[in-house]
């Protein structure tokens, strides 16, 4: 018996969602994805290339609820839908189409982390797991039954990125382990205690801004979870815009309860105010490369922060 589906997608996840759904023979008519943003950093897989080479019709609406495409997808009368990284709600008109419901993939335990961008919270608040959850979609973001979910470690200087890495293999386990059941009806679904859960928003450039009445711990954690590819963690001294690009963090003492930065034995450090410090490993002022020497040119041979 053959199983149809439109698939959601877009991101990695997206990727490697799909290339799951064809390796289980599942027919794709139709793949739903963005136009990528000239004004984003783009590091991640095309969708859009993987369709295109399985030979799989894209559209790409700005808004996938209109009465145009609600139609068009109607039309094809597929058994599921599969949501991948997708980055626009799902309306009602929707979710009633496709026979055997609607899945979305979310890089979390829910219901932990249901929301926006959960890998970057995830490291801001210092996690030491995350994951990826397969559930039912319904209007309520993040909220349906879980169907499976795979957790992965988060090490204690990992960033977002590095784990997102990790919750995209832990996405493809999920799907490889579920698609089975899933097609032959046996799947077992848990209904998501969202009261045992977490919601978050997305994440906006200036949330990147290092406060330096934080703990070392702390402000490692924002670095982690806002390092390159996306936009770096920064603060802002006299005229100078300063990006903090990555830190490696130990728990080691620092050599005063005073917040500062400087060059040790021809490494860059960060003391902060809770008497811990982290290494920077790397750092530009007004977008330039700061190695030690083109640091002290602007700062001498410390900077204080508070």
């Amino acid at each position: 018996m053959s199983h149809s589906a439109v698939v959601f997608a877009y991101h990695n996840v997206g990727v490697r969602g799909l290339a799951s759904l064809l390796a289980n023979n599942i027919d794709v008519k139709l793949v739903v994805t963005h136009e990528d943003n000239p004004q984003e950093n783009i590091w991640f897989g095309s969708v859009r290339e993987l369709a295109i080479l399985s030979d799989i019709p894209v559209i790409y609406p700005d808004d996938p609820n209109t009465t145009r495409v609600v139609e068009r997808i109607k039309e094809l009368q597929p058994d599921w839908f599969f949501s991948f990284y997708y980055r626009n709600m799902l309306g009602q008109s929707l979710l009633d189409i496709p026979a055997q419901g609607a899945l979305n993939l979310h890089g979390s335990l829910l219901p932990k982390y249901r929301g926006r961008v959960p890998i970057n919270w995830a490291v801001f608040h210092g996690e030491q797991e995350s994951g990826a959850s397969l559930h039912r979609m319904e209007i309520k973001p993040d909220a349906g039954a879980l169907i499976d979910q795979q957790s992965i470690p988060i090490l204690p200087n990992d960033t977002a990125h590095e784990v997102f890495q990790k919750v995209t293999c832990a996405a493809e386990m999920v799907l490889m382990r579920s698609l089975p059941r899933l097609l032959q009806g046996t799947q077992h679904e848990t209904p998501l205690d969202l009261s045992a859960g977490s919601y978050f928003g997305g994440r906006k450039p200036e949330d990147g801004r290092i406060n330096w009445f934080d703990s070392a711990q702390q402000v490692h954690n924002l670095v982690g979870a806002v390092a390159p590819p996306y936009p770096p963690a920064f603060f802002d001294i006299g005229m100078h815009r300063v990006h903090i690009l990555g830190s490696y963090y130990l728990g080691e003492s620092a050599g005063g309860q005073q917040a500062r930065i400087y060059w040790a034995n021809n490494r860059c450090y960060a003391d902060c105010i809770d008497g811990h410090r982290f290494q920077i490993t790397g750092i530009t002022v007004d977008g330039q490369e700061a190695h030690q020497a083109a640091f002290e040119q602007f700062f001498d041979s410390e900077l204080i922060l508070s």
